[in-house]
């Protein structure tokens, strides 16, 4: 099953302050039903109103760890959008935060691979998806310095036990 097909009719709340990065999120999930909201009160009451089969929330502007605290809650799945909050400690947060997901803003065109992963997590019954960082690992490699995961080196190494990508991952991710 495609993307587009795993993801038509999803309900999907989009948090940013950006009306562009909102209008561009919408485009690449046009198959979805999606709420968007550009600050933390109108994301609050969507939280707390509807039910959504995934969130996707801004980091800065919007106090998207704060809306993340209400979507782990509810058992939402969340990812955690991020251009200026781009960093390993923003990253561990995060995850520590219950994010299924963590993405830079610089890959927003593969959106659609990263809310299938966490949506596909969620219904496997995972806390987390472990397939984003397995697409974005070379990404974070280059963009921190070397060594990045040193400094946390005990939550890495926790993070890498639960989460071992399998062959089949491998096949999908590639």
């Amino acid at each position: 099953m495609n993307e587009t097909d795993r993801l038509t009719g999803k309900k999907i709340l989009i948090v940013d302050d950006e009306p562009d990065i909102l209008e561009t999120l919408e485009e690449l999930l046009d198959m979805c039903v999606i709420d968007t909201a550009t600050d933390y009160e109108g994301a609050r009451r969507f939280l707390e109103r509807d039910r959504y089969d995934a969130a996707i929330l801004d980091i800065m502007g919007v106090r998207g760890y704060d809306l993340l605290k209400i979507a782990t809650e509810k058992h939402i799945p969340a990812l955690m959008l991020t251009a200026h909050a781009l960093s390993p400690d923003n990253l561990v947060r995060s995850i520590e935060s219950g994010a299924y997901a963590y993405v830079p803003k610089d890959k927003l065109v593969d959106i659609a691979s990263f809310v299938v992963d966490i949506i596909e997590a969620k219904e496997a019954g995972e806390k987390q998806s472990h397939r984003w960082f397995a697409r974005l690992k070379p990404f974070f490699d280059r963009k921190f310095r070397p060594g990045w995961r040193s400094k946390d080196e005990a939550f890495w190494r926790e993070f890498d036990r639960r989460n071992v990508v399998g062959k089949e991952d491998v096949d999908d991710i590639l």
